[in-house]
């Protein structure tokens, strides 16, 4: 189906285009003349022997593929949509030893050790903890400028992610900054500013898988009352092995840094733009600003699926072999699912996003540590800096294929 009002060699994954903006007006059209529509790719560009993907922009075809994952693979060409095109494939295939890149049955028995670490109890667990952490960091902030200016994403958004895999894995505090360096590298390749190439992206995962394993370890010798003895050294109960650990840490990294932090970071950039907003939940703090601060960021752009077979989705025929895109950024703002969807609304109920994943195996682990994350550091700030304001036009940008990234994001208090 044709699209004619898109631009010339329009690409959702375009990390160029995504450094700029997330091209919501593009998404718009895509859902209302083409919402199944074959984007094509020069071959190898991606790191995928191809010529493109089926770009995939309703809530609910998003969600029907996310459900039905013996049509849609994770593991085929991995979830990541886009590669820089310098990868090899075996690094590619590599990938698949991490659960967001696995199918089931493998993916069920990983999850099902894993998700001992992520019960309502162990959350609950880290709540206290989290909260003083929270106010710390916000108290921190408050001192680390000398003309009431700073970098909010550095200073406030990556601290409080950080703090929560430290404590939920019993990493020490002080090593807590390597895990944001390697997980910075892994995924800012495609950023110039940053002249990371594809090995020192590999070279920080390493490390990292390293660290964990060596972690593991050393549970394993000297059992504690943390979730790494739980999951790889609880006796009878099924564990995971030191290198499935090792991939498991370097998942959070990512999925449980990189993306709150960035919701955090467009969470306060909404509020700065939105006064009334920020006005509103300094006076009321409803519990549905979470949500809505995960809807409006859409921290994961987009991940991707590999048909197993010829299928059909939204009137196309889509052929075994084929990449599918799943762009939650566009899901997110369906007029069929959201009402007046690109207003910022933070008592907006019911609110179905696919900010956590369209649901199916792969719906986010760590959804309520994140949640939880966000309202800790929003009350915060609301309590210790509420009259923060923007001190520069806009946030500086991460040039990214798949992730709605902000590197910084000046603000200023009184």
């Amino acid at each position: 189906m044709p699209c004619p009002a898109l631009p010339e060699g329009f690409d959702a994954t375009d990390p160029d285009l995504l450094h700029d903006r997330v091209p919501f007006p593009e998404f718009a059209q895509l859902r209302q003349t083409a919402p199944v529509w074959w984007c094509p790719q020069r071959r190898g560009i991606t790191g995928f022997d191809d010529e493109g993907y089926w770009a995939v922009t309703r809530h609910a075809d998003v969600k029907y593929v996310s459900t039905h994952p013996e049509l849609f693979s994770s593991t085929t060409n991995t979830a990541i949509i886009r590669f820089n095109e310098h990868i090899q494939r075996e690094q590619i295939d590599a990938q698949r030893l991490i659960m967001l890149n696995m199918d089931p049955p493998e993916h069920t028995r990983v999850r099902q050790i894993v998700q001992r670490g992520f019960t309502p109890r162990a959350i609950r667990g880290l709540e206290a903890a989290l909260r003083d952490r929270a106010g710390k960091i916000v108290a921190k902030a408050l001192t680390a400028s000398r003309d009431g200016s700073f970098d909010f994403v550095t200073e406030v958004a990556c601290e409080l992610p950080l703090q929560a895999i430290a404590e939920l894995i019993g990493v020490p505090q002080e090593d807590r900054l390597r895990i944001f360096d390697w997980s910075n590298k892994m995924i800012a390749y495609d950023d110039p500013e940053y002249a990371i190439t594809e090995e020192v992206g590999s070279n920080a995962a390493m490390e990292l898988i390293g660290y964990a394993m060596n972690l593991s370890a050393a549970r394993k010798e000297c059992p504690a009352k943390d979730i790494v003895t739980q999951l790889v050294a609880a006796a009878g109960q099924g564990n995971l092995g030191s290198d499935e650990f090792g991939f498991f840490v370097l998942l959070l990294a990512v999925a449980g840094n990189e993306t709150t932090r960035n919701a955090i970071s467009h969470g306060m950039h909404a509020f700065l733009t939105h006064p009334e907003e920020w006005e509103r939940y300094k006076a009321t703090r409803p519990a549905t600003t979470a949500e809505e601060i995960v809807r409006w960021a859409t921290p994961v752009v987009s991940f991707q699926r590999t048909a197993t077979q010829d299928t059909e989705l939204g009137g196309q025929k889509i052929k075994a072999g084929d990449r599918v895109g799943l762009f939650y950024s566009s899901a997110n703002h369906d007029p069929e699912v959201f009402t007046d969807p690109d207003r910022f609304d933070i008592t907006r109920d019911p609110n179905p996003h696919l900010g956590f994943g369209g649901g199916g195996p792969h719906f986010c682990l760590g959804k309520s540590l994140a949640i939880m994350e966000i309202d800790l550091i929003f009350n915060a700030l609301a309590d210790s800096l509420p009259d923060l304001r923007l001190a520069a036009p806009g946030p500086r940008r991460l040039r990214a294929a798949w992730l709605n990234g902000i590197k910084e994001l000046r603000v200023t208090h009184p």
